[in-house]
């Protein structure tokens, strides 16, 4: 067989292999009890080769999810012991810094044994509805009040379940059927990967991983350099205000770009916060070479050849590398602003090429709802993902109530009201909140939600860009800033745990994105397309067509 037919064979065995951590994934979605992983896609799924690297992911999944995974699997080797990993065995943790970067995200591994010979591993990730605790909010002081830590362990050895450990969580959490299911359902998805691998392997007639995994990580990393080696090189720097929870944070980056790899460094960057704002690094980083992989090498499948060459560092203690025991309940809040502070960075180096700020951080809403006295209906736990709107692109408008960086779909009004007593007066676009530009940022959205009669709930607010809107690029104007508050007019914190009385209605209005170029240089049926559906205010299009968008 030539060298051609080989790659050609190979590549046919990678694109299965993708197929195979897909179906992975899939089954996570069908067996999970919680909606963000069910109706969300809050997850991530991959397989492993014998050294911890990542070979393949999911496409279904979030960037801050793989991108940790990738390198928490090494932790797992590391903390079992190569003489402890057997066939049957499943380990777990929500270990922070070992894993996703807090506590409600459980990582499940699971050895893969061909013929009694260890082949690799599969891993995956998903957002659990609890873990006790403070429950999912940021006004924790230290993690040990965010909920039950669970250390790098087994949670089957041998095949055996370990019953301590469910009785412990059991005991630890509100919802213990949701998290206990969502355990098992974690198991199930690896099992499911590992099968399917077996079958691979079988129909290949292949040993092990070794061949196609040498192939991959191989190509992956020539790739990557080649476009590497394609870029201008030299260091470009930038930063984002953003409201935080008490204080402003500041987020400072310098990218530096060479023919052998990428570094950013998060020097100048805020110390960590007393409360549950921070960032682990290995959350920072994830999203770190999220954001440069977008623009650099978006087309570059994801694993650990592809990562190998960017390189991510910030002092020891800011807020984006944040060091046990800091609360980081809400890390994904700060950790979602990363790719829009290195792609600032990389518009300096590549004008032309990377879309204006977006809302960037979900709008995360954690509502325990409760009974009022005299109601002996029980209460609920509910979690519920929203999104502001996307930054305009250079040659397209934004996107409407999008999840960029995180990805994870709009959960449906009825997944929410299915899963507890509240009513969802109202979701829609929210008019005139997109930046004007030559290209229009996205809009985000309106939302009332309600506690259904005999029923009282309080939220954590875990929400930024209310301060600090999403700034416009080369012309284009800012994006409109979020809001929270009743139905009555009262004003409510961004963050912070908060009460909604019954009877009241909570109102979220989402931050928009940055507009992209000079408003003056929209195209007439544009701005008339925008008004005749509401996208834009009969304000709004006054400002097109004169420059910079004044009146």
């Amino acid at each position: 067989m030539n060298q051609s037919m080989i790659d050609i064979h190979m590549q046919v065995m990678w694109n299965r292999l993708i197929s195979v951590v897909e179906e992975q994934a899939q089954t996570l979605i069908r067996t999970a009890f919680s909606t963000s992983v069910r109706e969300a896609g809050d997850l991530s799924a991959g397989v492993f080769d014998l050294e911890g690297r990542m070979l393949a992911q999911a496409v279904t999944g979030t960037p801050g999810h793989v991108n940790a995974m990738a390198e928490s699997v090494a932790h797992f080797i590391h903390d079992i012991g190569p003489e402890n990993i057997f066939e049957g065995d499943v380990y777990i943790t929500n270990d922070p810094w070992k894993g996703t970067g807090h506590l409600h995200d459980i990582t499940v591994v699971t050895p893969s044994f061909h013929h009694g010979k260890l082949v690799g591993y599969f891993a995956s990730t998903a957002h659990v509805v609890d873990v006790g605790g403070r429950g999912f909010g940021p006004d924790a002081r230290e993690v040990y009040e965010e909920g039950l830590f669970i250390p790098i362990m087994k949670f089957f050895d041998r095949g055996q379940l370990d019953r301590t450990l469910i009785n412990i969580v059991k005991n630890n959490v509100r919802e213990s059927d949701k998290v206990v299911g969502d355990f098992h359902a974690l198991a199930a998805c690896n099992e499911t990967g590992h099968r399917r691998l077996i079958d691979m392997l079988t129909e290949f007639n292949l040993d092990d991983l070794s061949m196609i995994g040498g192939f991959i990580l191989k190509h992956s990393r020539e790739a990557t350099l080649e476009r590497l080696r394609n870029l201008p090189h030299g260091s470009w720097s930038y930063s984002l205000d953003l409201d935080g929870y008490d204080e402003p944070v500041h987020l400072a980056a310098k990218l530096s770009i060479g023919a052998d790899g990428v570094i950013v460094d998060f020097d100048g960057t805020s110390g960590m916060s007393k409360f549950g704002i921070n960032v682990p690094l290995v959350y920072a980083k994830a999203y770190a070479c999220y954001g440069i992989k977008c623009v650099v090498a978006p087309d570059i499948p994801n694993n650990a050849a592809s990562l190998a060459p960017f390189e991510v560092t910030a002092p020891e203690g800011c807020i984006l590398n944040a060091k046990r025991p800091a609360p980081v309940a809400v890390r994904h809040v700060l950790g979602h602003f990363v790719p829009d502070l290195v792609l600032g960075a990389l518009h300096k180096a590549l004008p032309g090429q990377v879309p204006a700020e977006g809302a960037s951080a979900l709008w995360n809403l954690h509502m325990s709802v409760r009974p009022v006295p005299g109601n002996d209906a029980k209460g609920a736990e509910i979690l519920m993902f929203n999104s502001g709107g996307s930054g305009a692109r250079t040659a397209l408008d934004g996107l409407n109530a999008t999840a960029f960086p995180s990805g994870v779909h709009t959960m449906p009004i009825e997944a929410t009201e299915n899963v507890g007593p509240v009513i969802v007066w109202r979701k829609e676009l929210r008019e005139g909140s997109g930046g004007a530009g030559a290209q229009r940022g996205g809009l985000g959205q309106m939302i009332e939600i309600e506690a259904a009669e005999g029923f009282t709930f309080r939220f954590s607010a875990m929400f930024d860009r209310i301060s600090h809107p999403a700034r416009g690029r080369d012309g284009g104007l800012d994006g409109a800033a979020g809001g929270v508050g009743l139905d009555d007019g009262t004003t409510l914190k961004g963050k912070g745990l908060q009460f909604v009385p019954e009877g009241r209605r909570l109102v979220l209005s989402l931050p928009g994105g940055g507009g992209y170029g000079d408003p003056a240089n929209r195209p007439t049926e544009a701005v008339s397309h925008d008004l005749q559906h509401g996208y834009i205010t009969k304000e709004q299009a006054a400002l097109y067509g004169k420059p910079g968008g004044k009146a």
